[in-house]
């Protein structure tokens, strides 16, 4: 099966930002949105292995106050792990409503991109 023209540029975006976020030598918090609920993980590269990750689904809200809330648990757990610093990495979304609202309710948490 061949893949539309919307999903190679959509797939070519995304390894593009998995790349910058991969250089900078910081934990990535990487995001993905799905049409049900949206999940953030903080990902280390160096070691290959997941740190720790938060999903939506438990928040019982969807859109944007479902994205403030992960936002708000991935930074605290972050915290609990001893990290402060991470790497962004939006997975070829574009910046706008949750995953703006996630990347804002994280950095108020305390986390620093």
């Amino acid at each position: 099966m061949t893949k539309s023209t919307k999903q190679e540029r959509q797939t070519a975006r995304a390894r593009r930002t998995h790349a910058v976020a991969r250089v900078s030598g910081r934990p990535r918090l990487l995001i993905v949105r799905t049409n049900r609920t949206i999940n953030a993980q903080i990902i280390d590269d160096l070691e290959g292995k997941v740190l720790c990750g938060v999903s939506g689904l438990k928040t019982g809200k969807t859109g944007i106050e479902a994205a403030t809330e992960v936002g708000t648990n991935i930074a605290e757990t972050a915290k609990k792990h001893k990290i402060t610093q991470v790497a962004f990495d939006r997975n070829g979304y574009k910046y706008h409503g949750q995953v703006k609202a996630l990347a804002d309710a994280a950095r108020k948490a305390g986390l620093e991109f």
